[in-house]
């Protein structure tokens, strides 16, 4: 069993209280790559109750390598063996109700994320979400096997309907307001999802923008702005262009 070892199963989720994992029953279990995914509302005690536990019983008790990775409400739990995610699986409403919680079992569940296999095999890795982001397995220009990471896609439609609503309600402001207004909204954007990997997302933004911006601007009434003008203007009030700033996380 060793040849096919496959340390990425995750446990994803938003968390409302923690959980308690059993003594480890021993036996084979198959090296493949679930993971779970949960949402609930965990405020209080979120310290105590998921990561304390975690390094004091989950680590001790799984047969083979687990990891936490958590923000605030959000968290994403990785197992070496299939056995140990599924028993954290069903462990996790119990701890839930020992702290007076419930978990939203309709949202939890197990995907196997394991590094991609020969094409014979016929397994295709499933992808987590996780902070916005849709982590899944892709190529590099060489060919090597690399996570890729892009903007979750109802983040993205979400932003893409906020540009175009703000250009709506606000394309009577003066036109240098509104420039600075849409710099600053960009310049956020690309600080949160300028990673490697997701420039076509960030393009997508930009491009949306500029097009929601010349549309709203030609319904203020009076002369229709031409592409052309409205490239004229553009070369005055340039939006920030997409960039990539951490090339690795």
């Amino acid at each position: 069993m060793g040849s096919n070892r496959d340390p990425r199963q995750e446990v994803t989720g938003e968390l409302g209280a923690a959980t308690s994992c059993p003594p480890s029953s021993g036996g084979a279990g198959r090296r493949r790559t679930p993971v779970m995914e949960q949402r609930a509302v965990l405020r209080p005690y979120l310290h105590e109750v998921l990561d304390t536990w975690f390094e004091t019983v989950v680590q001790a008790h799984c047969r083979g390598k687990v990891v936490l990775y958590r923000y605030a409400d959000d968290f994403v739990i990785g197992c070496e063996w299939e056995e140990d995610a599924r028993r954290i699986k069903e462990v996790l409403p119990k701890r839930f109700a020992k702290y007076g919680r419930e978990i939203n079992t309709e949202k939890t569940k197990l995907v196997d994320c394991g590094r991609p296999q020969r094409s014979t095999s016929g397994r295709k890795p499933g992808t987590v979400s996780f902070l916005g982001f849709v982590h899944s397995w892709g190529k590099t220009w060489r060919g090597s096997d690399t996570i890729k990471r892009k903007t979750e896609g109802k983040r993205l439609r979400r932003t893409l309907g906020e540009f175009w609503r703000w250009c709506r309600d606000n394309r009577h402001r003066p036109l240098q307001e509104q420039y600075a207004s849409l710099c600053a909204k960009l310049r956020g954007y690309y600080q949160y999802y300028g990673i490697r990997c997701n420039s076509q997302c960030l393009d997508l933004v930009y491009h949306t923008a500029t097009r929601a911006w010349r549309y709203w601007l030609n319904r203020r009434g009076g002369r229709k702005m031409t592409w052309r003008a409205f490239g004229r203007m553009m070369a005055a009030y340039p939006l920030l262009r997409p960039r990539i700033v951490k090339g690795w996380v």
